[in-house]
């Protein structure tokens, strides 16, 4: 008889990390089992120290050390072979009032650590099935070095929240910098479509690759493309010769790191005030920000030179025309602008749909 294939929803997936405390289970068994061998101890102290107490069937005589080892231990499992016995009213005290509860404390241990282990599996089971339906129109991650994490920094400054991104990284210390977060993290490689595929990237609006090499980064806009024909995706690369090739491969916007490095150290060199406004207007959240955001009141009607914040570029029919282009004219009402403003008026645009 064949044996049905379990669904994905229906077992938990060991790659599919969710924020939170994570459950160290062999920490867990540990100390529990501390705790037994701590109550096993203190029985065999009990009964040696009043061994003359105890009657063996056996062999006559006061207890040895393994006889009351070998009490301790048949007493604590309920095993109870009957074989010794507490003969003295003491012994019989003793036993009431301390052994007993310890025998049923003993109990509890091992019981609890199973249904322990039961509980968290169903409740990480329930927990991956409640993030895998409510996951649509999120964002994905790939890679979480040092681009990674600043792009997802960027994206929760602009008031994204933590549950709607997904990170997935092979490395170990990645994943756990992307919960700490509050960050749902994937554990593979981002090339492969099943890994992709954990993370909902077909139901993903937005995907950003940020891996380490060009030649990564290609074959993982290629899979996220195939998976997700209608996602914007943004990819970084190292070397501009290798722009042409992610975006063939199906990304929307391709930056590139080293380019753009030494661009704004060239621009340092030549004027350090140019640079450091251009590191301002990049970092999210310090100083001014570039914001993209609905046409307001006070600008409808304008062109973008006679705005009070200035206009870089307005954002119709999704095309990007620049400030000076003649082809804007004046502010439409259903026009997107791209302004650069200080942070506080920054934070209130990120609010009103800043982030597109």
């Amino acid at each position: 008889m064949k044996v049905p294939t379990p669904r994905a929803a229906d077992v938990v997936d060991p790659d599919v990390h969710l924020p939170g405390s994570p459950t160290r289970p062999l920490r867990s068994i540990g100390v529990r089992v501390a705790f037994s061998v701590g109550a096993l101890v203190l029985t065999v102290a009990l009964v040696y120290v009043d061994r003359s107490g105890y009657k063996d069937s056996a062999s006559p005589g006061p207890l040895t050390f393994v006889d009351c080892l070998y009490y301790a231990t048949v007493t604590l499992s309920t095993t109870g072979y009957g074989d010794i016995v507490p003969a003295t009213e003491g012994a019989r005290l003793v036993n009431a009032l301390v052994i007993t509860p310890l025998r049923v404390v003993f109990l509890i241990v091992l019981v609890g650590t199973t249904l322990e282990v039961l509980a968290e599996g169903t409740r990480r089971l329930w927990d991956q099935r409640r993030w895998r339906n409510r996951m649509q129109d999120h964002i994905v991650v790939i890679g979480f070095g040092t681009k990674g994490s600043a792009a997802v920094a960027t994206l929760l400054k602009h008031g994204i929240a933590a549950d709607r991104i997904v990170v997935i990284d092979h490395s170990r210390p990645a994943l756990a910098r992307a919960n700490g977060m509050g960050l749902v993290s994937v554990s593979g490689d981002g090339t492969r479509s099943g890994v992709l595929e954990k993370a909902q990237t077909s139901r993903a609006s937005t995907v950003v690759v940020a891996t380490e090499r060009d030649d990564t980064a290609v074959l993982c806009t290629l899979t996220a493309r195939q998976l997700a024909p209608r996602a914007f995706i943004a990819a970084a690369v190292r070397e501009a010769e290798n722009a042409p090739l992610v975006r063939q491969s199906g990304a929307d916007t391709v930056v590139t790191s080293s380019e753009m490095t030494g661009n704004l150290l060239g621009t340092s060199m030549l004027s350090p005030q140019v640079g450091a406004v251009v590191t301002d207007l990049l970092d999210y959240g310090k100083g001014m920000d570039i914001v993209e955001q609905p046409a307001g009141p006070e600008q409808i009607g304008s062109t973008p030179r006679a705005c009070a914040l200035p206009v870089l570029g307005v954002v119709r029919d999704g095309r990007l025309l620049r400030f000076d282009d003649p082809a804007i004219g004046t502010v439409r009402a259903e026009d997107r602008v791209i302004v650069v403003r200080a942070r506080d008026s920054a934070s209130s645009a990120a609010s009103s749909g800043g982030i597109g």
